[in-house]
Formats: C-alpha cells, sequence, structure tokens
C-alpha cells in the first residue's frame, strides 16, 4: 500500500494538469474567498465562507482528481496489474487515493486557519474537525462512485461536472439562506448536512448534539456512494 502510495505521490506531482486541479485552482479560489471575507461574510457569515472553501477544495480539488486518478489507472491497465497481485481491493484503493486525500487534508487545515487568523476563530473547533473529515470521507466515497462510470481521464472532466456544480450550489444556498426553510430537502442534498455541520461549527450557537445528527445524512450518501462504487471493479475478476 504504502508503495503504491509513494508512486501515485510522484505521478501526482509530474500531472501538471492534476497538479494545477489539485493544488493551484482550489488554493487560488480559497485565497480570494479570504481577501473578501468582509463581502462575503454579509452574504451569509463567516461560516459560510469556511463552507464554501471547504467545498471548493474538496470538489475541485479531491473529488475530481480522485476521478481523474482512478479513471487513468484504469485505462491504462494498472489497477487491472495491480489486482493480479497480493494487494487487497481496500489496500490498492488507499494506495491510489493517500497522496491526494492527504494533501487535501493539509490544504483544508491550513486555509481554514488562515481564515480563522484573519478573520476570527469558528467558536467550535473539535465540531469543525469533525465536519472536514465528515465532508472528506463524503467527496473520496463520490469520487469512487463517480470513477466506477467514468471510461478515461478525458470523460472525468464531464462526469464530474454535475456533482461538483451540485456541491457547490447547495453550499452556497444553504450559507446564504440557511436551513430554517426546506430543512429536510437542504440537509439531504449532496453537501447539504456537510454545509450546516460547517456552519453550526463556526458560527455557534447550535448544541453539539444537534449538530452531530447531521451526520446522519452524510453517512448515507457515503453508504450510496460505496455501492455505486464496486462499479469500478466489475470489469475484471481478481485473478
Amino acid at each position: 500500500m504504502l508503495s503504491i502510495a509513494r508512486g501515485e505521490l510522484l505521478q501526482l506531482f509530474r500531472n501538471r494538469l492534476v497538479l494545477v486541479t489539485a493544488l493551484i485552482l482550489p488554493v487560488a479560489f480559497s485565497a480570494f474567498f479570504i481577501s473578501r471575507h468582509e463581502t462575503f461574510a454579509q452574504l451569509g457569515s463567516l461560516g459560510y465562507i469556511a463552507a464554501l472553501t471547504l467545498f471548493f477544495i474538496t470538489a475541485i480539488g479531491l473529488y475530481t482528481t480522485t476521478v481523474t486518478i482512478l479513471a487513468a489507472r484504469r485505462q491504462n491497465l494498472f489497477l487491472k496489474r495491480l489486482r493480479s497481485t497480493a494487494a487487497s481491493d481496500p489496500g490498492i484503493l488507499v494506495g491510489l487515493l493517500l497522496p491526494i486525500t492527504a494533501l487535501t487534508t493539509i490544504q483544508v487545515g491550513v486555509i481554514l486557519g488562515v481564515l480563522g487568523a484573519v478573520a476570527g476563530a469558528p467558536k467550535n473547533p473539535l465540531l469543525l474537525v469533525v465536519a472536514v473529515v465528515a465532508t472528506i470521507a463524503m467527496m473520496v466515497a463520490l469520487g469512487l462512485a463517480t470513477a466506477g462510470l467514468t471510461n478515461s481521464p478525458e470523460h472525468a472532466q464531464v462526469t464530474t461536472l454535475p456533482v461538483t456544480l451540485a456541491v457547490l450550489a447547495v453550499a452556497s444556498w444553504i450559507g446564504i439562506t440557511g436551513t430554517e426553510q426546506l430543512s429536510l430537502l437542504k440537509r439531504l442534498l449532496p453537501g447539504g448536512a456537510a454545509t450546516e455541520l460547517v456552519l453550526n461549527s463556526w458560527n455557534g450557537g447550535t448544541s453539539a448534539a444537534d449538530s452531530l445528527v447531521l451526520l446522519g445524512p452524510i453517512a448515507a450518501w457515503l453508504i450510496l456512494s460505496g455501492t455505486l462504487a464496486a462499479r469500478l471493479f466489475r470489469w475484471e475478476p481478481r485473478r
């Protein structure tokens, strides 16, 4: 697993397109939001900025890159060769996705730390950690599910667009309007519960127990995505 992860890390820094998508674009968007935090705070709140930043990093960086990596490894038969070894399917996936997941986690930590230093710290940092971990897990799961429907890295530009736009739109919608109206619908949409969890952790005003209930819809998306992700390995049985 670690040898696979080491190889993927090298490939990540050698591929300019993936490097731009995974690292440069999320940082650029996040820097824009932080530099205009007063304007965006007037539209929603500081939690809204944190949620937008989190989803730009995880959607454009982690999710899109996950699908691209898996589609590329599937197309060049590298994934097939890995499955002919003694490595388990979970071990293969962890090895392939560990570098981009680790880089994304570091990005999120640094950028939200900068936002906290510039605009004010979150009211509940521990709850924010839970929200970040849950969001990263959900976006990785969505990436696995989408990769099972993606034939090539070029095709990934099309297949990742609906989810990317959806989670960003939902995060913006909830960040501006809250969840007092259409609460169930907003929480069940992809990224909805995670956005509310970030808002609660940063802005405060909601008990931790009420906020942790929001992990339910996120878990549902994890289960659904895991079921769809099985398509990734259906084309070829293990030897």
